[in-house]
């Protein structure tokens, strides 16, 4: 029992990192800056919806899905690592979605799926994270990294509904600081997931 509660507490804790809620509010924000609430939320259930399946599945059958297309994990993380790049590039610019302008502001909900889900909630960090944790262990092992993937997707889902809350009370010039600040971050994590892809395939070569 008490390894159990060591495994969930590493499982949450490696989770929570990776897909840090107050973190994604930001990009959630800015990706959403001018929609209306509606829409706010059907794209942030969406997004914490299909982040949590894709997750899921990859616990799931992740080695036999990287086996059917022949997927190597350098190449998963390099390719995660260049989205995120341009996401985090993107935030420190300032630049806003090319869905929206100042008279009619339109927002794609299709943002749920790319690049709210995946790869930002969903990321190829979260899923080899996820997938490192259910090699080689029991089921109760596999069930409860899924709970616990499930609890940080409703946390996250929490997190944006009350993001027009957190906003009023933080301010927006605050939550501007902290959007580039945390454009800055993610464009360094997708970095860093680019150098890691790099290196494991030099590792693979030798």
């Amino acid at each position: 029992m008490d390894n159990l509660i060591t495994f969930s507490v590493t499982v949450f804790t490696a989770f929570f990192a990776i897909t840090n809620p107050i973190s994604n509010m930001t990009v959630f924000l800015s990706l959403t800056q001018g929609a209306d609430k509606k829409t706010k939320h059907d794209i942030n259930r969406r997004s914490n919806i299909i982040a949590f399946i894709i997750v899921a599945v990859f616990v799931l059958l992740g080695k036999y899905i990287f086996e059917l297309f022949n997927i190597s994990i350098p190449a998963f993380k390099i390719t995660g690592g260049i989205l995120i790049f341009f996401i985090g590039f993107d935030m420190l610019q300032s630049k806003q979605s090319n869905v929206k302008t100042l008279d009619n502001v339109h927002v794609d909900e299709n943002i749920a799926v790319s690049p709210l889900a995946i790869p930002i909630l969903a990321g190829p960090g979260t899923i080899v994270t996820a997938m490192n944790f259910v090699a080689n262990v029991e089921t109760i092992h596999i069930i409860l990294v899924i709970l616990i993937f499930g609890s940080m997707s409703l946390l996250t889902y929490i997190t944006f509904r009350l993001s027009d809350l957190i906003v009023r009370i933080v301010g927006n010039n605050v939550i501007s600081v902290i959007g580039k600040i945390m454009g800055l971050i993610i464009a360094i994590i997708g970095t860093g997931m680019i150098i890691q892809g790099i290196k494991l395939s030099f590792d693979l070569i030798k």
